[in-house]
């Protein structure tokens, strides 16, 4: 993973031809978010079916009600919506022509940039948790009847630390950042417009669809988010975002296991 690479310039944009043209782009980045929400609910039936009790008896509905408040239930659909997510988006980009690697940015970083942006995610950290110990908020407050129903916390944990960091990478700061950054590639356009336009779009749309958090949270997720697209930006890779995610949540999830011991 690790390597010298030069941060992401408007010469590695133009170098390809885009894959999808300015109505392709908006109509991917719907699409994307649809099938974002489906996939969970697709994975909570499907899991539903699987783990809950009596469930030729009850209506789709409990299964989903019932569903999204069961750790087991909710662990098992984050690995399902990954293989759907994932799969679709290797789907499109193949369908269009593209190259998987170049254009989700599956590259090695260079040490001193990742240890970089592992600084600036600190510093985050600690602003961030010092203004929820401040304003006294409990930003995972809806982890608790998931960690109280988990047949195993460790699902819980890899479901959430590792697998959704993953698939959330790869759509946001992979498949949708690059549609939206290759649209300002031209020379008519001042440099690193397509890079700025597409961290602001895809970090607000990535805060946005965590809609088991309020204002505060929601707030947060946008400048974390942004930190993401830095990363990418700078390093060249999307490799670097999505460690930068895992140990994001990662720390996250040690803090509300530490409390709730």
């Amino acid at each position: 993973m690790i390597n010298h690479v030069t941060p992401l310039s408007r010469t590695d944009l133009s170098t390809r031809k885009p894959l999808f043209s300015r109505l392709g782009a908006f109509v991917l980045t719907i699409g994307m978010v649809f099938a974002f929400f489906m996939s969970q609910l697709v994975g909570i039936y499907i899991a539903g079916k699987l783990v809950l009790p009596d469930t030729k008896n009850v209506s789709m509905g409990d299964i989903f009600f019932f569903g999204s408040n069961d750790g087991t239930v909710v662990s098992l659909s984050i690995l399902i919506g990954c293989m759907l997510l994932l799969a679709t988006s290797v789907l499109i980009i193949r369908l269009r022509g593209g190259e998987l690697r170049s254009y989700l940015a599956l590259k090695p970083f260079s040490l001193a940039v990742g240890i970089g942006m592992l600084g600036l995610l600190v510093i985050f950290m600690i602003i961030s948790q010092a203004l929820t110990y401040m304003l006294d908020m409990t930003p995972l407050v809806f982890v608790d009847p998931l960690y109280h129903s988990v047949s195993s916390v460790w699902l819980l944990v890899f479901a959430m630390v590792v697998v959704a960091p993953l698939y959330e990478e790869v759509i946001f700061r992979g498949i949708l950042w690059s549609a939206i950054a290759e649209q300002f590639t031209a020379v008519s356009y001042p440099a690193h417009r397509g890079t700025i336009a597409a961290s602001i779009v895809t970090s607000l749309i990535f805060a946005i669809i965590h809609v088991q958090y309020g204002i505060y949270e929601i707030s947060t997720i946008v400048i974390l988010a942004l930190i993401f697209c830095y990363a990418r930006i700078k390093s060249g890779s999307l490799l670097l975002p999505i460690v930068l995610h895992m140990i994001n949540n990662g720390a996250a999830m040690w803090q509300y296991l530490a409390q709730a011991a």
